[in-house]
């Protein structure tokens, strides 16, 4: 009736019956779900296709269908040709718990989308449907993927976080969950300067180091997340802060009282508050379990035990829950993450289904052979076997390399070689167990103008701890390097930027008769006569006496021996994680053991493909080289794949080496590392390896590796 006649006139009786059936204001006279309605239209379509209907007028009743009907948006999806036999199952298994075991490169995501699409179409509201994701960026791309897949519905349904969710819900239902509405929550910034200001409040020991900020937020997070107590924190993760316990205890209640009488919430409390509302409210328990009667839950393995506690209230009326996950690929337990959460899962919910994904639609299969392997003799898992139909692919290396510098040539080469064969740079990464891994490769990469990016940590050069120990060479190569003297004398306590201008001044560093000075004369001899304060004087003695020493010194690992004897006891007072920037100066050190100068060290550390270089790579479509740890890559893959030190120590790193737990997640680790290549895979490892100033060792190939069958990892070493 809305439209012109003429119009009407060309829309045959059949269509308008259909039209009027999609359109109807009453739910009894309305199609009930979208595929009822794609089942009239296709029936219609194909009597006109046999001559058993006229003919429809295809301008003007595409024109209906665009102003009235979704329709000309809309599709039935074919899913037993879209997807393989196990994601057709779980995509269709809408009832019930179940649990998705995806293993990596499975198609998890695809999965995820068809299923929001086949709950649309299928009839549950879209409102009623709820996806939880670790960022609220993958909840919106899964949508609006469905959304374009079959019905523009889907982006109706509920996509978010947990934290968002739990804000929702805490504002919405704040009388049933003891919360005012208007609360304010405190990001990561907020929560350090609120600690910053109650620690104040609280007397110290004197003589003692107190965790900073940063770290003590990190401290709470961990407890609320892990639901574990300050001492196991504190034993496990951070033994050098025991003896603080009591007065991180007292911050502890302090902290929790000042939010509370405040209605103040960390991103953590919006989960603790979201789940205590669930357990002492029933009314919002069923509230919540009516609202949402299809939760899907993505990355499960990755979920933390408030978290799994979470999705078992909110299925108080139902148990349409599906989550998703690989407790092969859980690897962020220091976030607290509980790979059992994935074990556990049937425990919580008897009557679920296991469906596992094992076709691989990314990696060759030579490259999964390897990651079966890595996981074979995995206890506590469900077990599978990921097998590929993409054709071709080499066996993975593992290469054997004299040392880490030889180790670090070799891949900038390669990348080179690769470079020559027309292989973009962006397909091509170097991954790492920690972020110190990278800092000789760094150095290579910058020798052969190779532009890369690195994630998961600083870039080597630019660490502070490593700034600050090159400082002192810097000094002594250039004394006129001001910058460098800043940062050297900004490390003793009590000296500020004045006193460092005084300190310059009186050396006489600014004036232009020393810059062109070619000797260095007697300056830091001068340095130890400056009439400084008491508060300093002692320890700027020390470092005038460092000073001398250095540029006394024939060698750099020689004149870093001396640096760090003085830089050492300053990283406590400066850095919380003392013993990872130590082990870091330890690289450094074996590293400026191969330099003759440190000149020549100097130059190569500072060292970057310059700006021309990355330029031209960008325009030649062959961007950067990634450098990453593997925590930092996951859900990413390139075609061509490097993984260094695989060495024992290294991966599995031996802080790791003690409890089954910790060796189980390097295991992981290793896993993931594996599977983010597509067609090529090289490990790499050096045979010696400096370990520190007293000794040198020869350590053995990965026990993660070593037992691989020849004939699924092939060995080279560099020497044959």
């Amino acid at each position: 009736p809305r439209l012109p006649d003429s119009t009407h006139a060309d829309v045959p009786a059949e269509l308008q019956r259909i039209l009027a059936k999609a359109l109807a204001k009453t739910p009894k006279d309305r199609y009930q779900t979208l595929v009822d309605f794609a089942v009239d239209l296709r029936a219609l379509q194909r009597d006109v296709e046999l001559g058993k209907a006229i003919p429809i007028g295809a301008s003007r009743t595409k024109l209906v269908l665009k102003r009235l009907t979704m329709a000309g948006r809309a599709r039935t999806i074919d899913y037993e040709a879209e997807l393989n036999e196990a994601q057709l199952k779980a995509v269709t298994t809408t009832e019930g718990p179940l649990l998705i075991v995806a293993g990596a490169g499975t198609g998890k995501t695809r999965t995820l989308v068809y299923r929001v699409a086949r709950l649309v179409e299928i009839g549950a509201k879209p409102e009623s449907v709820l996806l939880l994701t670790f960022t609220r960026r993958a909840a919106t791309s899964m949508l609006t993927r469905a959304a374009s897949l079959s019905d523009p519905r889907c982006q109706r349904v509920s996509g978010g976080t947990f934290h968002s969710l739990g804000h929702s819900v805490l504002r919405k239902f704040a009388d049933q969950a003891g919360v005012e509405r208007n609360f304010t929550v405190l990001d990561q910034s907020d929560t350090e300067d609120l600690l910053d200001l109650l620690r104040r409040d609280i007397q110290l020991p004197k003589g003692r180091h107190f965790p900073r900020k940063r770290t003590i937020a990190g401290i709470f997070s961990m407890m609320v997340n892990k639901v574990i107590p300050l001492k196991t924190v504190l034993t496990k993760e951070y033994p050098q802060f025991l003896d603080e316990r009591r007065e991180l205890e007292k911050l502890f209640r302090s902290f929790e009282e000042f939010k509370r009488s405040r209605q103040m919430l960390t991103y953590d409390d919006l989960l603790v508050r979201f789940k205590e509302a669930l357990e002492n409210s029933e009314r919002m328990r069923d509230q919540l379990s009516d609202q949402y009667r299809y939760i899907m839950v993505d990355e499960y393995q990755d979920t933390n035990k408030l978290q799994a506690q979470i999705v078992k209230l909110m299925t108080a009326r139902h148990e349409n829950v599906a989550v998703v996950g690989d407790e092969f690929q859980s690897i962020y337990s220091f976030r607290g993450a509980s790979h059992r959460n994935m074990l556990e899962f049937p425990k919580l919910f008897p009557l679920a289904q296991i469906i596992k994904l094992e076709e691989n639609y990314r990696s060759t299969q030579p490259i999964l052979d390897v990651a079966n392997s890595i996981m074979y003799d995995v206890k506590d898992s469900y077990k599978k076997h990921l097998f590929s139909k993409i054709d071709g692919g080499q066996a993975p290396v593992v290469v054997s390399a004299r040392d880490e510098n030889e180790q670090s040539r070799f891949v900038a080469q390669r990348i080179d070689e690769l470079r020559e064969e027309g292989v973009p740079l962006s397909e091509i990464a170097v991954l790492f167990r920690s972020s110190s891994h990278s800092f000789d490769l760094e150095i290579e990469l910058g020798k052969e103008g190779i532009p890369f990016r690195k994630f998961g940590g600083m870039r080597f050069a630019e660490s502070a701890h490593i700034k600050d120990a090159l400082s002192f060479l810097r000094v002594v190569s250039k004394p006129s390097d001001t910058l460098s003297w800043f940062r050297m004398l900004k490390l003793i306590d009590h000296v500020g930027d004045a006193t460092v201008y005084q300190i310059l001044e009186y050396l006489g560093v600014e004036r232009r008769e020393f810059r062109s000075a070619r000797t260095k004369g007697g300056l830091f001899k001068k340095l130890h006569r400056f009439p400084g304060r008491a508060s300093y004087q002692t320890q700027l003695i020390r470092l005038a006496r460092v000073l001398t020493t250095v540029s006394e010194s024939k060698t750099p690992g020689e004149q870093l021996s001396s640096v760090l004897k003085f830089y050492r006891p300053l990283l406590k007072n400066k850095y919380d994680d003392v013993q990872r920037r130590g082990r870091d100066l330890e690289h450094l050190q074996s590293i400026a053991k191969r330099y003759k100068t440190s000149t020549k060290l100097l130059e190569d550390i500072s060292l970057d493909p310059t700006e021309a270089l990355q330029g031209s790579a960008i325009r030649r479509g062959s961007g950067f080289v990634t450098l990453s740890t593997v925590h930092s890559a996951k859900g990413l893959e390139w075609d061509h794949l490097f993984v260094i030190w695989m060495t024992d120590g290294w991966f599995p790193s031996n802080r790791f080496q003690d409890e089954f737990d910790d060796l189980d997640e390097e295991r992981r680790l290793l896993y993931v590392a594996t599977t983010r290549a597509r067609k090529d895979l090289s490990y790499v490892y050096p045979v010696n390896v400096y370990r520190g100033p007293d000794t040198d060792g020869s350590p053995a190939l990965s026990r993660f590796l070593e037992p691989i069958p020849p004939e699924i990892l092939t060995h080279a070493s560099l020497d044959s």
